[in-house]
């Protein structure tokens, strides 16, 4: 199974979820879902993405339903530091690279005292400002559950966020931060980001770079994104999911 992009043919199609897939942690659209149970049956379908598996199921499988093609879904939640995929009925957590308790504490201390410092604490939030997620630390400026609309009025040019990504950076060099949505910084262990992710499932699956074809919002430098384009791999900068489903549609020829 593979489907033609260019000149090539790709075995993966790999995407980042929010802002990619769908609105920032919303469910996907009608339109992305039938494109996607499309995809699913003419391709491997990866999503590697900040959030949480549960986050996951509200957003995606929850939508596309209990179709015999979910074998060909990949999950990686948290950007590539856990892998989740389908056993049987059930999903089934392959790996998941969790930060200890030293690294969890020093970093929720950085991010706070940064986002004070800086002032982009805010008092007014949709739900905590920042998440365990046991293998990353997640600060989200407005909340885990803003608005989109809110969360796109917050830092319209990214500045926000790239301050308190180069405070935290700063404090943290033993760690890997990156800015993450539109109001968000991750923080994972060294070296672990989305082409770590994207380089364990090659290997789990045999596949090369060349069989990967990858769409996400945040290729510019310092995004999360980035990773998986500096490794090699055909990738497709998307402005929303909208841009991303027509893309799609195209890709499919339908």
């Amino acid at each position: 199974m593979t489907v033609t992009y260019g000149d090539r043919e790709y075995r993966l199609v790999m995407f980042d979820l929010d802002d990619t897939l769908a609105p920032s942690k919303s469910p996907l659209d009608d339109q992305m879902v039938t494109v996607l149970r499309t995809l699913l049956g003419e391709a491997l379908v990866c999503i590697i993405s900040g959030g949480r598996y549960e986050q996951f199921r509200m957003q995606v499988l929850d939508r596309i339903g209990d179709i015999a093609e979910l074998d060909n879904l990949h999950l990686m939640p948290t950007c590539g530091t856990q892998y989740v995929r389908r056993n049987g009925t059930e999903w089934e957590t392959v790996y998941a690279e969790d930060l200890t308790d030293d690294e969890k504490q020093r970093t929720l201390a950085a991010l706070e005292t940064g986002a004070k410092e800086l002032g982009v604490w805010e008092t007014e939030t949709w739900g905590p400002i920042l998440e365990d997620r046991g293998s990353q630390i997640t600060f989200s400026a407005l909340g885990q559950s803003a608005p989109v609309d809110a969360k796109k009025a917050w830092d319209p040019d990214g500045a926000k966020k790239a301050a308190l990504r180069a405070y935290a950076a700063e404090r943290l060099p033993d760690l890997e931060v990156r800015s993450g949505g539109s109001t968000s910084v991750d923080v994972t262990r060294k070296g672990i980001d989305k082409a770590y992710g994207a380089q364990k499932l090659m290997e789990i699956l045999g596949l090369g770079r060349d069989d990967i074809l990858f769409y996400g919002d945040r290729l510019d430098e310092g995004g999360n994104d980035r990773p998986v384009l500096d490794l090699g791999i055909t990738s497709v900068a998307v402005d929303g999911w909208e841009d991303t489903h027509a893309r799609l549609v195209e890709l499919l020829g339908r």
